[in-house]
């Protein structure tokens, strides 16, 4: 739910990774398998509301969640619906733009969502300060870097941007396994903001990193249990005529 980078590696294909820092109790340790409105889903399933924060589908779509929306806001519980459960009921949706107009927000606390939906990415947030809605498209051959409003403050977020920018410096390697060696080792030494963080003894930390690797007409799953020290993978094959990136 907190850092997550959007990595092309080629022509029509693309890596999102994402750490989720959250508490260990929450942390699933398995790739559910389900069907829904006549397409496959992948994505671990939360252990707190049952939703999750990153889900593929074999339609050819990919959400995932971050906490907050621009800033760090203060929290009003109890809340309509949670979020996990929401990125979830996207997939009822006929596409992105259907469910950015139609979905009920109200009641809703602020998110970041990652969208890509059949070679289009979408950056979509919710204010609930505001009540506002903020799309904006973003360009699938350039890569990308968020990290959770409600973690890091804005001038952290900007320092991991130049992280990243460090890293694909001169680079040629965007293999999967450079990628989560980014994810794992990532930052400058200080365990609060780097891309592996601990804060609060172990109250919130990385728990698990996930990687889905858009390729070759299909979206593969990569689940890298940290708590358990365990790694499990699924595949869907897509559906949709449209894989992956258009140029």
């Amino acid at each position: 739910m907190c850092t997550v980078t959007f990595i092309p590696t080629g022509k029509n294909e693309f890596i999102l990774t994402s750490n989720r820092d959250e508490s260990a109790k929450r942390s699933p340790e398995n790739i559910s398998k389900i069907e829904e409105k006549e397409q496959t889903l992948i994505f671990p399933r939360d252990k707190g509301a049952g939703g999750s924060w990153i889900v593929a589908s074999s339609h050819n779509k990919l959400i995932c969640l971050l906490n907050g929306a621009f800033d760090q806001h203060p929290r009003k519980p109890p809340y309509r619906k949670s979020r996990g459960i929401m990125v979830l009921e996207f997939f009822q949706y006929k596409d992105a733009n259907q469910f950015f107009a139609m979905y009920d927000l109200s009641g809703m606390e602020s998110f970041t969502m990652i969208t890509y939906d059949n070679g289009q990415l979408w950056d979509f947030r919710w204010d609930e300060q505001r009540q506002q809605k903020f799309i904006k498209s973003l360009d699938t051959n350039a890569y990308h870097i968020w990290s959770s409003a409600t973690l890091y403050e804005k001038s952290i977020q900007r320092k991991r941007e130049k992280w990243l920018d460090e890293w694909l410096e001169n680079r040629t390697d965007f293999s999967r396994t450079a990628i989560l060696e980014l994810h794992k080792k990532g930052g400058e030494g200080n365990p609060s903001i780097d891309f592996m963080m601990n804060r609060y003894n172990y109250l919130v930390q990385t728990v698990s990193i996930t990687q889905v690797i858009g390729k070759n007409g299909k979206m593969e799953m990569i689940y890298n249990d940290l708590m358990n020290d365990k790694i499990k993978s699924e595949v869907v094959n897509l559906k949709s005529k449209k894989i992956a990136i258009e140029s």
